[in-house]
């Protein structure tokens, strides 16, 4: 928790008492239902927790957007950003059911009102969001292709990536001839070796 706290220092009494639960919570679960891989249990907050929140730090979100996490598998980025933002409506969906049952159970435990748990796969969403995550599920251009009917008009994306990504860029922006696509290195964010490779994109298509 003192990483979290390292870079969000105005965290209310609740929001640092759900981070703090979050780790033996997903540990109870793990032991059950294997989520988190051990290595990356050990790095829990840096790796899971303090990743999920670089959307916060970049494009922080308010309380009139509406959020889907597609393929959220353990529930990231959506359950740290839905305890950083009380106020927005999350919808976490993965298509994997363990996967959607330990969302559902740490979301429960942790009070967490915000959030709606979909066990489906996310390109058969309809309804609308104006804003949609994901932590490196898919080439950016497949993510949009198929969440096309889930983004509200003048909608975004905000991706989790790391490595080369402009073959990303590329293909996309072909496809898409007016997108506007953002990436900035998680790198000028923390300081952690981490997140050296990593990056956050953002995706208008409108340009």
């Amino acid at each position: 928790m003192e990483l979290i706290t390292k870079y969000f220092s105005s965290l209310t009494t609740v929001q640092k008492e759900r981070l703090t639960q979050l780790k033996p919570l997903y540990e109870e679960w793990n032991a059950k239902i294997n989520v988190i891989s051990r290595k990356n249990m050990d790095e829990f907050y840096c790796n899971h927790v303090l990743h999920s929140l670089s959307i916060a730090q970049l494009y922080p979100l308010t309380s009139d957007d509406v959020v889907l996490d597609i393929g959220t598998g353990g529930g990231f980025p959506g359950i740290p950003l839905a305890i950083l933002f009380p106020e927005t409506r999350f919808t976490l969906v993965d298509s994997i059911r363990k996967k959607t049952t330990v969302v559902s159970g740490v979301a429960e435990a942790l009070g967490l009102k915000n959030i709606t748990v979909v066990n489906d796969r996310f390109e058969n969403i309809t309804d609308k969001h104006n804003v949609i995550v994901s932590r490196a599920v898919a080439p950016a251009l497949k993510l949009v292709k198929l969440t096309k009917t889930a983004l509200a008009k003048g909608g975004t994306h905000i991706l989790l990536k790391g490595g080369d990504l402009e073959e990303e860029m590329k293909n996309l922006t072909f496809v898409y001839k007016k997108a506007k696509f953002i990436s900035t290195a998680l790198s000028t964010v923390y300081s952690e070796d981490f997140f050296e490779t990593k990056k956050i994109i953002k995706v208008d298509l409108q340009g």
